[in-house]
This record gives C-alpha cells, sequence and structure tokens, in this order.
C-alpha cells in the first residue's frame, strides 16, 4: 500500500506543536468508527490499542455519542461546589459493581488525577507519607502520580515528592527470584522487597500503589496470590492498599475489575480510561470509614472539573453499555481465543519469547534469542512499521532490561473476524521482518 505523506502538515506540526514522548504515527488521522481509525486517504486502520488504550467500547459508539450530545446541550459542567443528579447515579451505579467497602465516589477527569486524589487521602488517613510502587510502574504525570511512576521521566525535572519507593515488578519472564525448580519466586521477591521498604522508611509508610497489570511495563501480571499477600503486608504497616485499574477496570480482563480474580479488596480503587471509552472520565472510590475521616480532616481536592455532570453521564452510559451488551464475558471468551493464537505464534517464531496478560489486555516479548532473552529493540519497531502498513497499529513498550513488549488491547466490541484479522497481520508482519 503507498501512502502519501502531506509533508505540509508535518512541518506544520513541527514548527506549532510541543513534543511530549514517542515520534508520532506518520498517520494524518481523520475519523474513527467501532475498531477502525481512518487516515485522510480513507485508509482504515484497525485499532489494537483501543485508542490510549481506553476506547473499550470501540470508536463513535452510539450511545456515548447520544450521551454527550444530549449533556453538551443541556447540563455539560458546573461550578464544583454545585451538584446534579448525573454525578449520584454514576456514583451509584458504580458502587453496584463493588464490594461495599468501596461505596463512596470521587469523580474527576484523569488518571493521574485520580491517583493524585487518592494519594493525598492515604497521606491525610495515615497521617504519613511515604509511597509504594513498582519498579515498573506508570501512574501519571502530574507531581504525586509521576513521583510514584518509574518506568519512565523520572531525570532532569528536579526531586520527585519524598518518601517513594520501589517493589520489584513480579515479572516470571525476567526475574532472578527463582525456586529450585526454576519457576518465579514471587514469595521470596516480594519479601526481599519490603524488607528494603523498611531499611529505607522513614516510619511513614501510607500506600502501596500498584496496578493488577502493569501495561506500561510491559504488561506484567500479578502472580496468582501476591495481591493477597501484598495486602497482608501493607496491613501489618499500616498502609492502604490503592489498586490502579485504569486499564484493567470494566471489564478488559474478562472479570469486571481485575482484583476480583484475587479476592482482595483495596482501601482505595482509582479508574479512568475505561471509565470513559475515550473520553476524560476517571474516578476514585473508597469506603465510608476513609472518607469520613479524611472529610473530617479538610480533605481538599476542589478542581475544575471535580463532579462534572457531563463526565457522570458518560461513565454511567459506559456502565450500561457494558452491561446490556455483557463485554465482561465478551472479553473473557476473545481473551482465550486471543491467548491462543498468541501462543501459536510464540510457537512459530523464535522471536516470541513471552506471552502475558488475560482477556482483552495481552502482550507478547520480543527478543533476539530465547536463552539470553536479549531484547530485540529494533526488529520491534520494524514490526510496528510493517503492521501499520498493513493496516494495524499496535504499541510496543521498550523499557531497559526488557525486549519489546506489544500490547494487544481491542476494544471489547472488537469482533471475531477483526481480532483474527489483526492478528493475521501481526502473524504476516513478524514473518516479513524475521525472514526478510
Amino acid at each position: 500500500m503507498v501512502v502519501r505523506v502531506d509533508t505540509t502538515f508535518w512541518e506544520d506540526a513541527d514548527r506549532l506543536l510541543v513534543r511530549y514522548g514517542a515520534p508520532f504515527s506518520p498517520r494524518v488521522i481523520e475519523r474513527a468508527a467501532g475498531s477502525y481509525v481512518y487516515d485522510e486517504a480513507g485508509e482504515p486502520i484497525l485499532d489494537f490499542t483501543s485508542g490510549q488504550m481506553s476506547a473499550i467500547l470501540g470508536h463513535a459508539h452510539p450511545d456515548v455519542v447520544a450521551a454527550v450530545s444530549t449533556a453538551v446541550g443541556t447540563l455539560d459542567h458546573l461550578y464544583s461546589g454545585m451538584l446534579s443528579r448525573p454525578v449520584v447515579d454514576l456514583a451509584a451505579a458504580l458502587a453496584a459493581t463493588l464490594p461495599p467497602e468501596l461505596g463512596k465516589m470521587l469523580l474527576v477527569s484523569t488518571g493521574a488525577e485520580s491517583n493524585e486524589a487518592a494519594i493525598k487521602l492515604a497521606k491525610l488517613y495515615t497521617g504519613r507519607y511515604e509511597i509504594v510502587s513498582f519498579d515498573r510502574s506508570w501512574h501519571g504525570m502530574s507531581q504525586g502520580a509521576a513521583s510514584a511512576t518509574f518506568s519512565a521521566g523520572r531525570r532532569g525535572y528536579g526531586p520527585p515528592t519524598p518518601g517513594n519507593f520501589t517493589l520489584p515488578t513480579p515479572n516470571a519472564y525476567r526475574s532472578p527470584f527463582r525456586a529450585p525448580d526454576g519457576s518465579h519466586d514471587w514469595e521470596a521477591e516480594l519479601r526481599y522487597g519490603f524488607e528494603l521498604i523498611d531499611r529505607q522508611s522513614a516510619g511513614s509508610l501510607a500506600a502501596c500503589l500498584v496496578e493488577p497489570i502493569l501495561s506500561s511495563g510491559g504488561i506484567i501480571e500479578l502472580p496468582p496470590g501476591y495481591l493477597a499477600r501484598l495486602r497482608e503486608l501493607c496491613d501489618e504497616r499500616g498502609m492502604l492498599l490503592i489498586l490502579d485499574e485504569a486499564q484493567t477496570g470494566l471489564g478488559r480482563t474478562g472479570t469486571m475489575y481485575a482484583f476480583e480474580r484475587d479476592g482482595v479488596v483495596p482501601d482505595l480503587l482509582t479508574l479512568s480510561k475505561t471509565l470513559g471509552a475515550g473520553l476524560p472520565v476517571a474516578a476514585v472510590l473508597t469506603g465510608e470509614r476513609i472518607e469520613r475521616v479524611c472529610h473530617e480532616r479538610g480533605f481538599l481536592f476542589f478542581t475544575t472539573h471535580v463532579s462534572d455532570p457531563l463526565a457522570a453521564t458518560v461513565g454511567a452510559t459506559v456502565l450500561r453499555v457494558i452491561r446490556r451488551e455483557g463485554l465482561v464475558a465478551r472479553a473473557a471468551s476473545l481473551g482465550r481465543q486471543l491467548s491462543a493464537r498468541l501462543h501459536e505464534l510464540r510457537d512459530r517464531h523464535d522471536i516470541v519469547g513471552d506471552v502475558r496478560g488475560r482477556g482483552l489486555l495481552q502482550g507478547i516479548e520480543l527478543v533476539t534469542d530465547r536463552r539470553s532473552k536479549a531484547p530485540a529493540d529494533a526488529i520491534g519497531q520494524a514490526v510496528t512499521r510493517a503492521c501499520l502498513e498493513r493496516g494495524l497499529h499496535v504499541n510496543i513498550v521498550q523499557l531497559p532490561g526488557m525486549g519489546g513488549v506489544f500490547r494487544i488491547a481491542p476494544p471489547l466490541t472488537v469482533s471475531e473476524t477483526e481480532l483474527h484479522a489483526g492478528l493475521d497481520i501481526l502473524d504476516t508482519a513478524i514473518e516479513s521482518v524475521t525472514t526478510g
């Protein structure tokens, strides 16, 4: 396929825009619908990232379009001290999907903002300030969230917020912690991590903030039993457990929330990306006890868009569509097909070193050699380009000490035909790059 390059557009973009991360995809996107985005030439590109891992209902879902159109024309934004019915309705809808310990909601806009609020609640409630997160974590780019983010972006910006410590990410594929039979000894790894934290702590441990599946960290899934043991270690130290389910919440992993697999209820739960299905909607959920204490101590999170009715309307619409269309069970079913196909890729291509994740959030790690597990950065970039040329958008995460990890997260509404078509493209792209 020949792609025409609009040189004027890219010259204007280079002249006018602040660059904020990886290079832009070389296609100018004109519109999006369902599982596809379309460039200016009208060429469809199958979107295996759901936008920024967010659009779980696909692009331009008619229910979301209708909800936004109505809300913009009637009730979209209010003074932050005013309250509207959509906010209370969303709180009730979320509470109906969660354990009673998470029945209180704070509605905000982004994942970073929800994590900032959760961190502030934890610090105010405990009277402490130290926050623990994984060494490959990503929780946002604002100050508190960025200070708990260790996968990227820590250098050159001055001191992070004091009191942030790391736990080793339990990467079963690469962890040096091994049992005598060679299996991943995550219990020893977690124990060692807390021994280091206890030595570093000034006696002010407030909370542990983690994702059930680290996405930007390379699709690292917490081993079964890990979250329960982490909960015990937090309780022993009087720490709160905060789960960041920005990408894993609302059905993505085949359960409504990823923590359901482990039977562990966090003290605070943050939701964002999937809650807005591609629009800026986020929330913090906690219980009556924590909310009451924090309120009595003067909790302040008075932002421009807190409790906005438009965001609440969108969030409630997303929950309604998920329930009506049975998308949680659908993600579990399609996830099994996705896993089977990815394992087939690993069996057929030596460059595929590992397959991991669950539901419709899975990944493959590319390596140049399976024995040494040497990263395959250049090949990963080449496969990414080859996929895009064939009409598939996938995202590759490249972190120091790891191979390139493709994050595969299509919308929960993706059809079986679209899912397998995208995997066929990925298969062909790997074949073309590795065989020349």
